[in-house]
């Protein structure tokens, strides 16, 4: 077997961990991330048929047995991931019949995954049923975009527009929009499912007063969405009260997305 900390995949997680503390987007031990590994890069690093032990899930992740994720823990602070992996991330599987999960690696202070783990595991289905290649799910606590969803109209459409208005890029980073969810209890499954169903056909899901879900085909795609939707919240944030002299019209939004042969989100632009 090869060293585990010495894995592509690990030392993607602590290196994106890292920069996302140094940003401010996870204070204290806000965020999590999980990230679906492919059994063929595992298998060199880790014995997959040893088992250290098992945990329930209350809902149904039938489609997702057999799958691998790298999870960050409950109560971690993405500070000390990189310098303690061990304690601070894991990774399971989903068992045969969807109840349960196993740990394969990590927890080793005795902790457990995010207490996110429905969310994240809700959002893999739905993404997955969309697209095959998807990979991660991203959770985080960016000021701006929190900050946003106390002062805009929380409905998916009019927070997409503005989003789109405020930064040429975001249209054709994600031309599916986002969706927004008002406040709601974190961590079990209510909020999961209601992400899950804003995921279907979308990458980026945002918490009222909480925070933004990113998914993606790896960590780069789901920081990058995280990334854009936060400099456009913080454009939005600058702008404040001030009078608005000129903005990107829906004709030029839809110019841009002819010119990248993009599809944006039917129904939300007017010709």
């Amino acid at each position: 077997m090869y060293n585990i900390y010495e894995a592509p995949f690990l030392r993607e997680l602590c290196d994106t961990t890292a920069n996302m503390y140094r940003l401010g987007w996870d204070e204290r031990n806000g965020g999590n991330i999980s990230y679906r590994l492919k059994q063929e890069e595992v298998a060199p690093y880790l014995d997959l048929s040893r088992v250290l032990r098992t945990l329930p899930l209350d809902f149904d992740a039938g489609e997702l047995a057999g799958e691998l994720f790298l999870v960050t823990g409950t109560t971690k602070y993405f500070k000390n991931v990189a310098k303690c992996p061990q304690n601070n991330t894991g990774i399971l599987r989903v068992a045969e019949g969807g109840h349960t999960v196993e740990i394969l690696w990590g927890y080793e202070d005795g902790s457990r995954p995010t207490s996110e783990l429905p969310t994240h595991l809700m959002n893999h289905i739905v993404r997955l049923r969309a697209d095959p290649d998807h990979r991660v799910v991203l959770h985080c606590h960016p000021a701006n975009t929190v900050a946003m969803t106390f002062v805009h109209e929380l409905d998916d459409r009019a927070f997409t527009l503005t989003l789109w208005r405020m930064m040429t890029e975001c249209l054709v980073v994600f031309p599916e929009g986002v969706g927004v969810l008002p406040w709601m209890v974190c961590g079990n499954t209510e909020i999961g499912a209601a992400s899950a169903e804003k995921l279907r056909d979308r990458r980026v899901v945002i918490w009222a007063a909480h925070g933004i879900f990113g998914a993606g085909r790896d960590m780069d795609e789901a920081f990058g969405l995280v990334e854009t939707v936060e400099k456009a919240a913080e454009i939005y944030n600058l702008i404040g009260t001030r009078p608005i002299l000129q903005s990107i019209t829906d004709a030029e939004l839809l110019r841009l997305a002819d010119a990248f042969h993009l599809v944006p989100r039917a129904g939300y632009l007017q010709a």
